[in-house]
């Protein structure tokens, strides 16, 4: 199976050419849809098609809110789907003043 096109600006850490896509499908999902470009966004939605990354994405150890909310615009989904969000209400974090 072919790779999709994606920039370094998201795998700026790894060796892209040693990336098993189907493998570790969500871990690029999550790199890309938390610092990649919008051509990479655009490509990974069309090497995993929208449903896979709908399956997927929800499960992602770590996304922001901006992103968690971008992902529910284009994928119909809610924040609560999101086990990120989840952990995240669970454990406010304490902010000094």
């Amino acid at each position: 199976m072919n790779k999709p096109v994606l920039s370094k600006q998201a795998f700026w850490d790894v060796d892209m050419d040693k990336i098993d896509y189907e493998k570790h499908a969500l871990y690029v999902m999550e790199k890309v849809i938390n610092r990649g470009s919008l051509e990479d966004i655009i490509s990974v939605k069309k090497f995993y098609g929208d449903d896979k990354i709908k399956k997927e994405i929800v499960n992602a150890s770590w996304l922001g809110d901006k992103e968690i909310y971008f992902c529910c615009a284009i994928f119909n989904l809610e924040p609560a789907d999101f086990k990120c969000y989840i952990k995240k209400q669970l454990n406010p974090q304490l902010w000094l003043s």
